[in-house]
């Protein structure tokens, strides 16, 4: 199985790294078959707070039809996020892979994106909760049910949360999907979690 960790320009590190830490014991301590892929626009993608990484493919490199699931850390807005996150070539890849009824994992704002996608309309999901919970009401003018006091919400093959608190879970959740909750307790238990 491989996963699409794709890191728009103003991702949260906080956010990004519990898929790689999650799944990397996975595959590593526990042999399950699970490869973490990251993507973002460019080969060089700094993340919110200026840190730069090097992602393994980019945009123009993805087929769709490689992957089994897709994850999207968060961002900030003061950092671009949003410049990359409602790119219609990422909105493009959110849909195919609802399409496909594949996972989709969103921590944060990642389910903003989703929701700018249509492939959210009529569906529940949460979003970033403080502010006033302004991002909660942008998402639900993209015709989201929004859920507002649930830590993660999973709607069918699409998994969101309501802040970064939740990125460990929210890895969690979508490796409990993926191989079933017993093998997700054995990697969750490991960790100390």
């Amino acid at each position: 199985m491989k996963i699409l960790l794709f890191c728009n320009k103003g991702f949260e590190t906080m956010e990004f790294a519990p898929f790689v830490d999650v799944f990397g014991w996975a595959r590593f301590d526990f042999h399950y078959d699970i490869e973490v892929i990251t993507c973002g626009f460019t080969k060089n993608v700094v993340s919110t707070f200026g840190v730069p990484i090097i992602v393994d493919k980019t945009i123009d490199e993805i087929d769709i039809n490689d992957y089994d699931a897709l994850a999207i850390p968060g961002g900030y807005e003061e950092f671009g996020f949003y410049t990359e996150a409602y790119d219609p070539r990422f909105l493009d890849i959110i849909s195919e892979f609802d399409k496909q009824e594949k996972y989709i994992a969103s921590i944060c704002v990642g389910a903003l994106p989703i929701g700018k996608s249509g492939v959210l309309v009529g569906r529940n999901a949460t979003t970033y909760h403080l502010g006033g919970g302004y991002r909660q009401k942008q998402l639900e003018e993209f015709g989201v049910d929004v859920i507002p006091n649930q830590r993660i919400v999973v709607d069918k093959n699409i998994i969101t949360s309501f802040c970064p608190e939740t990125a460990a879970d929210v890895a969690f959740t979508l490796l409990e999907c993926l191989v079933g909750k017993e093998k997700m307790d054995v990697v969750a238990a490991a960790m100390g979690y």
